[in-house]
């Protein structure tokens, strides 16, 4: 049985998932709290419509190298956030260890999930089209059609 036909959906399915669940936090921190934070409370937002609705374009289709791309920058940003707010802060905003809890603990795991998921996905991918390659020495022509070979 091949694995890598089933290999795809699953991995685009527990992509979008774990891309939802980042942005479902962030909803809920921004309703929360973090709505009356200025500048701070609109970005929490951005994350969550942007990984809701890249949530939602994995699912309907094997996506292009473009869309993977926005989701893994999507989970670096949130990442990059998460440190910088807890290093140098984010426009005056700072934050201490692993605060608000649980959803800091969850927001982690489900930005380092969809990132860890996207790399697994890439690398299938590319052994996909590294095994569908043409062997070398085999002619890129075709005799019967072509009357000249193709320039060596």
């Amino acid at each position: 049985m091949n694995t890598r036909r089933f290999l795809a959906p699953v991995l685009r399915s527990a992509t979008a998932a774990t891309l939802a669940a980042g942005g479902y936090i962030h909803a809920q921190l921004y309703i929360d709290a973090y709505r009356f934070i200025p500048f701070i409370g609109p970005l929490f937002l951005l994350q969550a419509g942007a990984s809701f609705a890249l949530a939602a374009l994995l699912l309907i289709g094997t996506p292009p190298l473009l869309l993977r791309m926005a989701a893994a920058g999507v989970a670096l940003g949130a990442l990059a956030g998460f440190t910088a707010s807890r290093t140098v802060g984010v426009f005056g905003f700072t934050e201490h260890g692993l605060q608000p809890a649980p959803q800091a603990v969850l927001s982690l795991l489900a930005e380092t999930g969809t990132l860890l998921l996207l790399a697994i996905w890439q690398v299938t991918v590319a052994r996909q089209h590294r095994a569908a390659r043409l062997p070398v020495g085999t002619p890129t022509w075709n005799r019967a059609t072509t009357r000249t070979p193709p320039p060596a």
